[in-house]
């Protein structure tokens, strides 16, 4: 098998563990899912050669499995540092930017207390991703994203319903 169809595998595995996160209530099984899932993604993007996609999502599954354990937000400052400085140190051009800013994103989330805000910010995260793949030339990681943002939406409906915060703070 070539590479490239090694890497579109690791991220048929990886759809597995993005579609089962959302849908659990908790936030800490949420991000052990993501942990493992952040694993097989970033050594599909070893694969693509995609280098700072490559750093930035081992750096999150080392995020997820630290945010189990706590939501510091001094332990997450040092996680965002530690993304420009892959970034800069892996600077491509505009992939490098959209998946560093999708980190910031995603960074953000895995350290909410909130599993309700947590799945906000990984809508805007995972956007950014999906619009980074499609640039990248991978069609599997396209459609996981396209299927993690769905499985946080019905997750999300599953548990806060339809009322999103723009509605809360209209009836407030």
């Amino acid at each position: 098998m070539s590479v490239f169809v090694w890497s579109q595998v690791l991220i048929a595995i990886a759809i597995v563990f993005d579609i089962a996160s959302f849908q659990f209530k908790q936030r800490r099984q949420i991000v052990c899912c993501l942990c493992v899932s952040g694993i097989l993604i970033s050594v599909h993007f070893i694969l693509l050669e995609q280098w700072t996609a490559a750093g930035l999502l081992m750096l999150a599954s080392i995020r997820y499995f630290c945010s189990i354990f706590t939501t510091s937000k001094r332990l997450m400052s040092v996680f965002l540092l530690s993304a420009l400085i892959i970034t800069v140190g892996t600077f491509s051009g505009l992939l490098s930017v959209l998946s560093f800013t999708a980190t910031l994103f995603q960074t953000t989330a895995a350290f909410c207390q909130s599993d309700q805000r947590l799945r906000q910010l990984m809508i805007v995260g995972t956007s950014l991703w999906l619009v980074h793949n499609y640039l990248a030339g991978s069609p599997s990681a396209v459609l996981m994203e396209v299927l993690f943002i769905g499985s946080n939406l019905v997750g999300y409906y599953r548990y806060y319903g339809v009322s999103l915060q723009v509605k809360k703070v209209a009836i407030e």
